[in-house]
């Protein structure tokens, strides 16, 4: 990432916007920017099968007694945050729940939200978030049985726009027969808490 070309660019849209960028509260404003662009959209860096093998520490399933009973593993309420492509507005108070179910193998629980948000520090979109996360848990654990729900709010929607606050945003991303079965999506969607 070219953080001089960026400190150059925000300092132009300041320019453009009419401030002055020399002002004392405008002066390391484009460095501050650059920096935090770098920290907030490192996940541009890695593609989707870079962070499956980055957070691919898995345990055999043998230790852990889960996959030979067809049980699954749910991790929820990740709290997550990202930037719309559309606007690079603010996507904010984001929960993901990551739903599979092992194989042979079954990847470290920390290792689950390492990857959520890791995929979240690109431009995205809510949809793909969830996509994402699916395919990298699929590569990561070789499970082909995945389900994301995904939760949040835009603020190209509650700040601009429609100007909407708390307007929640609902997404899903299944696969294998998640996907596939009815009974076993629905009982998906029991486990992350969207039906009763």
């Amino acid at each position: 990432m070219d953080k001089e070309k960026i400190a150059y660019h925000i300092r132009e849209i300041l320019v453009t916007l009419g401030e002055d960028p020399d002002r004392e509260g405008l002066r390391e404003t484009p460095e501050r920017v650059a920096r935090m662009y770098e920290e907030m959209f490192r996940g541009i860096a890695y593609t989707n099968a870079e962070i499956a093998e980055k957070y691919a520490k898995t345990f055999d399933e043998e230790d852990m007694c889960t996959a030979k009973q067809g049980n699954f593993v749910v991790v929820s309420d990740i709290p997550i945050f990202s930037f719309c492509e559309h606007h690079m507005a603010l996507m904010y108070n984001m929960k993901v729940s990551v739903i599979y179910r092992p194989v042979d193998k079954i990847i470290g629980l920390s290792k689950i939200a390492r990857i959520a948000e890791m995929v979240s520090h690109r431009l995205q979109l809510q949809e793909r978030i969830g996509t994402d996360i699916a395919e990298i848990m699929t590569l990561s654990t070789g499970s082909n049985d995945v389900g994301v729900l995904i939760e949040g709010e835009h603020s190209c929607m509650t700040a601009r726009g429609i100007k909407k606050p708390g307007a929640k945003t609902i997404t899903t991303a299944f696969k294998g027969a998640f996907e596939s079965n009815d009974s076993l999506r629905r009982e998906a969607l029991l486990l992350l808490g969207k039906l009763e």
